[in-house]
């Protein structure tokens, strides 16, 4: 899976929504009610067509999960930080579709997107990643909180759900 800008035509957010209403309803769950509020943020940034700082994660085929990813300056940080949040998954991930091994691989594979867009396109080198959605979800990022040789990150800590990251200077080096 990649995360990727969603543009028009297949990676639109009418066309995301689209998928995910028929995800939706082929379990017998009623869309309009489901993305009741959810879906407020994106339907207000894609007024005007595309937005610039909207990402999906996509295998080619769908489209599992989106997010708006914006670089700035936070005055607790010496650089600018890369910040993902209003995370939205398929419904697929959301009325137990698909299982919790995928569930896991999916949100590994949108943080993974995340810190290449930091490493890439959108320079960075610490990461806010406003995501998880229970306290059980941490588990697919403990190990990374561990200081180990090698590691991509100086520092990793998860804080509700907040993770919070900052990358080796050696690596932003080596990428500038």
């Amino acid at each position: 899976m990649r995360l990727l800008p969603m543009k028009e035509p297949d990676r639109s957010w009418r066309s995301i929504k689209g998928q995910w209403k028929k995800d939706a309803e082929s379990v017998g769950e009623d869309f309009s009610t489901f993305s009741t509020g959810s879906f407020t943020a994106y339907d207000g940034l894609t007024k005007e067509g595309d937005h610039p700082s909207l990402y999906c994660l996509s295998d080619g085929e769908r489209i599992h999960a989106a997010c708006q990813v914006s670089r700035l300056m936070m005055s607790k940080f010496p650089s600018p930080i890369l910040r993902a949040r209003f995370i939205l998954v398929s419904p697929v991930y959301e009325l137990g579709i698909a299982d919790a091994g995928q569930y896991a691989q999916m949100m590994v594979a949108l943080f993974s997107g995340i810190v290449w867009l930091s490493r890439d396109t959108m320079s960075a080198s610490h990461i806010r990643f406003f995501f998880l959605k229970s306290p059980g979800d941490s588990q697919y990022f403990a190990a990374l909180q561990a200081s180990t040789p090698g590691s991509l990150f100086s520092k990793f800590t998860i804080d509700g759900a907040l993770i919070e990251c900052s990358l080796q200077e050696e690596e932003m080096a080596e990428t500038a």
